[in-house]
């Protein structure tokens, strides 16, 4: 296959629960990014965002990566890998330091030391530290200060967004992606993904909560003040809902998917009450006629449940934050009909419908709810100025592993 000579390409590999999707993205010398390739395929290796059969995951992979391929007509090699899951923990942190330098004057080495010792905090054993998102400075006494350098203080405090990953699981997605035979650029926690491709800075200043209902985990990141505050994953998703359909109806699980995504409502007030269709008979169950308001008193449930679960961690923040742009819904699970409308119901804020925007090319394709991780992917590659991908795990795992936490922790706070 013959490589593209304008351009720059970026690929991001969004390794789900369900589904593994990879956007192929071409920048242009303006830094225009054209989409040129999207390959999806379903997958059945993870469960909750962690790799449990590694073989199907690696099958999956080359034959996302494949169909995007043949879409784009370039060859790819390395990609931007997104990472979830339960294993994901979070936290914020505080570093102090005193201004070195003659006359007081802040660069961005004292920026450097305080953001590093922010992120000094004991880790359990086989925990690594995967960003490290600068939120705001203090500069003696004036707080809230998102960019110190330039300015004159004695004392330099520094509030950090610390994103930690179980070191064995992110080996794990690691093998998997290399087993299919690509190289890793970066690896970058999907909400953070998601976020640079659906929300907007106005946004982010007023205060927004994303929640990307994916298949296997509900993730979550609250910015307020344009930075960010708050990320955890709710360890339910849209493949619950599938299931309890399958168990409800008695059919298999592929086909209580597409009876989900083609006639379910996540809110049963927004059914016709007397709207029906049929279910294709299974074994000793003949067909059969459900009506719509019945399937959907089966997913309404599980999705009060995902929607109990953002409300419970919105609530835990304490009114810390003020969410004047309210919620902004994103991934698959978020094109149910109703998702939307049931959302804003039970956590009592506006909600809109997150799709992925700044981009041209295949628009049509790529703008879906179910895309923002990689099509976020791409976006967050086209700002990445690291010295090359890495290197094949093999012997050299723990090499890899530490280089790719190290560059993480330096490019990601340009986005945040």
């Amino acid at each position: 296959m013959k490589a593209r000579e304008q351009g720059r390409i970026v690929t991001g590999l969004d390794i789900g629960t369900t589904k593994v999707c990879a956007i192929i993205g071409e920048i242009g010398p303006d830094g225009r990014i054209d989409i040129i390739g999207v390959g999806t395929e379903n997958c059945t290796g993870l469960r909750r965002g962690v790799v449990m059969n590694i073989q199907k995951t690696i099958e999956s992979i080359r034959k996302a990566v494949e169909e995007a391929e043949l879409m784009s007509g370039v060859d790819v090699q390395e990609v931007f890998v997104g990472i979830a899951g339960a294993h994901i923990q979070a936290k914020n942190s505080r570093g102090v330091i005193a201004v070195s330098r003659k006359g007081g004057i802040i660069h961005q080495e004292d920026v450097d030391r305080v953001v590093e010792a922010a992120q000094a905090v004991p880790l359990t054993p086989g925990r690594k530290v995967l960003h490290v998102v600068p939120q705001t400075f203090v500069v003696d006494d004036q707080p809230g200060i998102l960019d110190p350098v330039g300015m004159t203080g004695v004392r330099l405090e520094g509030e950090v967004h610390i994103v930690t990953g179980d070191v064995a699981k992110v080996q794990s997605l690691l093998q998997a992606v290399e087993g299919a035979g690509l190289r890793v650029a970066d690896i970058v926690l999907e909400p953070l993904a998601s976020s640079v491709a659906v929300l907007d800075e106005d946004e982010k200043e007023m205060g927004v909560a994303m929640v990307d209902i994916g298949g296997g985990t509900t993730d979550l990141a609250i910015f307020s003040g344009s930075c960010i505050r708050h990320t955890s994953s709710i360890p339910i998703g849209g493949d619950l809902v599938t299931t309890d359909v399958a168990y409800g109806i008695k059919v298999p699980k592929g086909r209580a998917e597409e009876i989900k995504k083609k006639y379910g409502s996540a809110m049963q007030a927004m059914v016709p009450r007397e709207e029906c269709f049929v279910v294709p008979g299974v074994g000793a169950f003949d067909q059969r006629e459900l009506t719509r308001l019945e399937l959907a008193a089966i997913i309404e449930p599980r999705m009060v449940e995902i929607y109990r679960g953002v409300a419970a961690e919105l609530r835990s923040l304490g009114g810390q934050v003020s969410l004047g742009a309210g919620l902004v819904l994103t991934g698959g699970g978020s094109l149910l009909h109703g998702s939307a409308e049931l959302a804003s119901h039970v956590i009592g804020l506006p909600v809109r419908l997150g799709t992925p925007r700044g981009f041209g090319g295949l628009v049509d394709s790529a703008s879906t709810p179910k895309h923002a991780t990689g099509v976020g992917l791409v976006l967050y590659g086209r700002g990445d100025a690291s010295t090359g991908p890495v290197q094949g795990t093999g012997s050299q795992g723990g090499d890899t592993l530490k280089d790719i936490f190290q560059r993480m922790t330096r490019w990601v706070s340009r986005y945040f």
